[in-house]
């Protein structure tokens, strides 16, 4: 990079743009500038709001889409229910996820935080357009925070507030949604309140939370608390898409005249130092200094930046999706060695993960003789062992259970207290059972038997078992 060219802030790695000095916090005013970028982004917002708030409302066979339900060990994605003994399914899948991530942080960079990320999306598309409409613009909000108290600004500080509270209160419901259900939610909402405490207390946790994070803390959770940030330094490379300022067309800085070719204009970039894509940043970074941990990728800076060229009769592009590679060497985005190795680590996991979904059983099942018991000689003579049975139905349908013994029609299942087990949609049943077998029938000491399990006269599952009887 040619640093004679490139003018930095030779100190802007060394603090947060948002901290002054003395270690104050700077209390950031983005201007809003609604350009291209930011016109695709709040319809692309709108769209991942709406699956956000709706999906808790939307059922497959009468179970929710999406639900997290950490308290029950129950966990549904697209319709299909997860239990504790998926657990490596559940594995498999989060390390999709991360996968996915390298990959497209390898080629996009920050595109996620800008984009698709919650924090962002509440932040600049709902908390921030709310503060705009009651307390103004960002020079409206500057003069209205330095202020002394006075009734317009108690009334505007208080309507704001007031909804900043209540819209956190309803993505805490959301929230919620996702975790209990919305059956039980609604249940919690229109019961009295005495009665769901625990309900109640996560709720106003939650709503809090919220509030504290879009009312005071606010970029902060992207330059501070976020490891995404810091992670993405060691994924992003030279070839790595990312929010870029072309230093070799901008620099060197200065005022230029539109529609002048003077010799006084010619030893000029087309950056004219006006500083708008600082006062647009949500987390106040100079892109200019180049790639920076705090760059959120929102493209605010790049609407900004095109709206001065086009004021300047200068190409648009000053600030862009680019790389350092491009911007260096003109060069344009190639498919590389690396990108090539995540996605193929990506085509496997994926392959893998389709696979286990298309041959997961409809249920789990297991079988342990009950300990401390070795076997027990009948009345009639037969030898009998005791096993306890959990049965977990993972499908949306109640299930008729019976056992038998496969390939030994000598053995007999025999259950305790009930001839079939009743298993509940998406529910976990318990059962004891003798195996009883004639004892003449018994050749070995220690017998390996099959048990399966049969539903409507089919077989959905099947488990080995030992038997024990007397030593011959």
């Amino acid at each position: 990079m040619n640093q004679e060219l490139f003018h930095t802030d030779d100190d802007f790695r060394d603090h947060l743009s948002t901290v002054s000095e003395n270690g104050k916090r700077l209390w950031v005013y983005p201007r809003i500038i609604k350009g291209k970028f930011f016109k695709l982004r709040s319809v692309f917002a709108w769209i991942l709001l709406a699956l956000m708030f709706g999906l808790p409302f939307v059922e497959v066979d009468n179970h929710p889409f999406f639900l997290f339900n950490v308290i029950e060990r129950k966990f549904i994605f697209w319709g299909v229910t997860f239990f504790p003994q998926d657990f490596h399914l559940v594995a498999i899948g989060l390390i999709i996820f991360i996968v996915f991530i390298i990959l497209f942080t390898v080629i996009f960079g920050r595109v996620w935080c800008g984009w698709a990320c919650p924090q962002t999306i509440f932040m600049e598309m709902v908390f921030r357009k709310i503060e705009n409409w009651i307390e103004g613009d960002y020079r409206a909000q500057k003069r209205l925070d330095a202020s002394p108290w006075t009734s317009e600004k108690i009334r505007k500080k208080t309507l704001k507030h007031s909804l900043f509270f209540l819209i956190s209160f309803l993505i805490a419901n959301i929230f919620l949604a996702y975790i209990i259900g919305k059956n039980e939610l609604l249940r919690i909402i229109t019961d009295n309140p005495a009665n769901h405490i625990a309900g109640l207390s996560s709720i106003l946790i939650f709503t809090g939370t919220f509030y504290y994070v879009f009312a005071r803390f606010r970029e902060n959770v992207c330059t501070v608390v976020c490891p995404y940030g810091r992670l993405q330094a060691a994924l992003m490379d030279k070839k790595s898409m990312i929010v870029a300022y072309d230093y070799q067309r901008g620099e060197p800085r200065g005022k230029v005249q539109k529609n002048t070719e003077s010799p006084l204009n010619q030893d000029k970039g087309d950056c004219i130092d006006c500083a708008l894509c600082v006062h647009v940043c949500p987390t106040a970074i100079d892109i200019r200094n180049g790639s920076q941990m705090e760059c959120i990728g929102c493209t605010a800076c790049i609407d900004a930046c095109d709206m001065v060229m086009d004021k300047i009769q200068k190409p648009r592009g000053l600030i862009s999706y680019n790389s350092t590679e491009g911007i260096e060497n003109k060069k344009k985005f190639r498919f590389t060695g690396r990108i090539a190795a995540y996605s193929g680590v990506l085509l496997v996991l994926t392959g893998i993960m389709t696979f286990l979904l298309l041959t997961r059983g409809n249920t789990e099942t297991t079988i342990l003789r009950t300990p401390g018991l070795t076997y027990q000689q009948e009345k009639d003579g037969s030898i009998s062992n005791l096993y306890n049975l959990q049965i977990l139905n993972k499908t949306s349908q109640n299930l008729s259970i019976t056992l038998r013994i496969k390939d030994f029609p000598a053995a007999k299942v025999k259950m305790v207290g009930t001839d079939q087990i009743q298993i509940l949609a998406n529910d976990l049943a318990t059962a004891s059972f003798f195996i009883a077998i004639p004892n003449d029938k018994i050749e070995a000491g220690n017998l390996k038997l099959q048990v399966e399990v049969v539903s409507e006269g089919k077989v959905i599952d099947a488990k080995k078992t030992s038997f024990l009887g007397p030593v011959k």
